[in-house]
This record gives C-alpha cells, structure tokens and sequence, in this order.
C-alpha cells in the first residue's frame, strides 16, 4: 500500500470513529518513509513509540507513584461539563512570601504527570523557586497513546475542549490555594507543546505565557493526516489574534516533529507583535549540546518571544534527568530557561 492510499484509508477509518485503527495504520506507514527514530523519543501526535521506564528512587506503598521531596504531590481531579481529568499538584514546602504563580505542565504521548515530573525535574525547581506545578494527566480513553488531541480541529477553541479542562484546573488551583492570577504560565513537550499553545491562545485572559517544547503551531493540522504531513515537513499555522509572550525549544535533528514547527510556533506570535528588538547568542553546554538562542524583546529589554535551538539533539527534554522517559541531559536546561522566560511575564488585569 502507498503512503497516500494509507493516509486516504486512514481518514476513511477516523471518520468512522475507529481512531486506533487509524492510528496503528498511519503509525506503520510513517515507520517506513520517516527517519530513524533517536532514542527516549515520544510521539507527539496520533502515534506511538516504545518509552523506557522511568527509573524510581522512592514509591507511595499504596499507590506505586513517586514520592518528591520535600513537598506535596497531591492527585487531584478536575470536573466541568466538557469532561474530567486527573491531575498532580505539587505543592512547595517553602511557600512564597506571597501568592505563588502556578504552571501547567502537559506530557507527550505515552508519557504520565510522574514520568514527565521526573524527567523535567520541574518540582525541584518549584521548591527552589516557590511556585506551584500542576501536571494533568491525558487518560487512553481520551486518546489510546495519552496525546493531548492537538490535530483535532474541534479541540482547538475555547469552549468544550481538552484546553477547557486545563482552564478550569487552573482555576480550580487558584481556588483552592494562594495562586497569584496573573502569574499563570503552561509548558508542554511535543503533543503537550502543541496544547500548551493552544491553551494560550484559546485563554489569553488566563495564560500570560507559553512553552512550547518540541511542538507545533496552534492550526498546523485539522486530523490525522495533516497533523503526520506536519509533523514531518512542518506546518503552516493561522497568524495570532493576540500576542502571548511565548519561549520555544527544539532541537534541529528532531525526526518525529520537523523543526520548522519550532520557527512557525514563533511566526504565529510574531504576526501580533509589533516594535520588537532582536538578539542572538551561540553557546555550548559543557560537554553537551551546542545552541541558539534568540530573543525578542520589547522596550524595557524583556523577552516576549523566545527561542533555543539545540544543536545536534533529537525529540527529547532538553537538560531533562534520566529518571524520567524521553529526556536529552546534555542540555541546554530546558526547565530553568522557560522559568526565568515565565519570571519576567505578568497579565494584564
């Protein structure tokens, strides 16, 4: 079979619902026109590939979940009329002063909230930095490989979606904890990227800023065979109605998403900026990866648009701990930058 009439038996199955189907099909089909796959790599839309277990130093008896230290790692669940979801909340032991921001976390496919904690390491940052983290968790009956649905054009507006649940656990933490309103940021690799920038888009009036590890545009696809034709030659996006202070990561030997989806997060949001200031560095990372970074900043010298290429690095976390799946350790440091990025960044109300 040709990978076109594979696409076009594809689209016939995941209009009859049989997403699965469509998925393994597509999943075999990209197996064999792709590159190679490097390792610790997770599918970022419809597919699937095989993860490692994560390594686990400590274990709840009861549960089998990692225990962080020293803070709180609560499991939580969120519930509106356009569905549920399970989420992790870790909760410094060191609150701040005051209200604390709270970030958004959002795995790849395949991955869970305590794989992608570990391999992050973003809880061990909260407790340096004091802020809180929630981690949804995209169950197999939402989609069989745990993808955020990204490539689903229903899935990309405000009301009713996947982004409306994460809206409302953002609210549901600010509820529920002494959460600063302005200061709420989602952060996401692959699959999670490409929600994360949705979210951003969809809700403006919560997020005030976006990272997008290892993603794609919000509109790159409307289904499953657009989302695999940008997935490998990148997609072209709709301009952005609004600016949403955005940092990017992607690595240029990135063989699951191209990384010209990393340049066309950074167009979207270029298209609605106006009067911005543009700097670029190299550097290396001792003993691993050399990069880019480039920023684009307003008057008062912050960073609205940011983005680190990395150099020689596959589909993985950058700077991420092998405890978790789906990590790069030789950096640059993924976490820390889309932190200090998110420190500088307030809404408006």
């Amino acid at each position: 079979m040709t990978m076109m009439s594979d696409i076009e038996e594809a689209t016939r199955l995941t209009r009859a619902g049989r997403l699965a189907e469509a998925t393994a099909l597509l999943r075999r089909a990209m197996s064999g026109a792709a590159a190679p796959a490097p390792a610790h790599r997770p599918a970022p839309g419809p597919a699937s590939f095989t993860a490692r277990k994560p390594l686990i130093v400590d274990v709840d008896p009861g549960t089998g979940d990692p225990i962080p230290q020293p803070g709180r790692f609560l499991s939580q669940t969120c519930r509106i009329a356009a569905g549920a979801r399970d989420y992790r909340l870790y909760i410094p032991a060191r609150a701040p002063p005051g209200p604390a921001s709270l970030l958004l976390m959002l795995h790849g496919c395949t991955q869970s909230p305590e794989d992608f904690a570990a391999g992050t390491r973003m809880n061990a940052l909260a407790e340096e930095r004091g802020f809180l983290v929630a981690w949804p968790a995209q169950p197999p009956s939402a989609n069989p490989q745990k993808c955020w649905n990204w490539f689903d054009a229903g899935q990309q507006r405000r009301e009713g979606t996947e982004a409306s649940i994460l809206a409302a656990i953002a609210r549901q933490v600010m509820r529920d904890h002494s959460v600063d309103p302005r200061r709420v940021f989602v952060a996401g690799l692959s699959a999670g990227g490409a929600a994360a920038a949705i979210l951003g888009q969809a809700y403006p009036d919560i997020v005030a800023a976006v990272g997008v590890h290892s993603g794609l545009p919000v509109g790159a696809a409307r289904d499953i065979p657009s989302a695999f034709a940008a997935m490998r030659q990148g997609g072209a996006a709709p301009a952005a109605k609004r600016l949403v202070p955005t940092i990017v990561f992607h690595a240029d030997k990135d063989a699951t998403v191209h990384p010209r989806n990393g340049d066309a997060v950074l167009a979207q949001q270029e298209a609605a900026a106006t009067g911005l200031r543009l700097s670029e560095e190299r550097g290396q990372v001792p003993g691993g990866h050399a990069f880019t970074r480039r920023r684009q900043c307003d008057a008062s010298g912050r960073a609205v648009l940011e983005q680190w290429l990395v150099h020689g690095g596959g589909h993985a976390w950058s700077g991420g701990d092998a405890a978790g799946s789906y990590t790069d350790s030789r950096g640059p440091d993924a976490s820390r930058a889309m932190i200090d990025f998110f420190d500088q960044h307030r809404l408006n109300r």
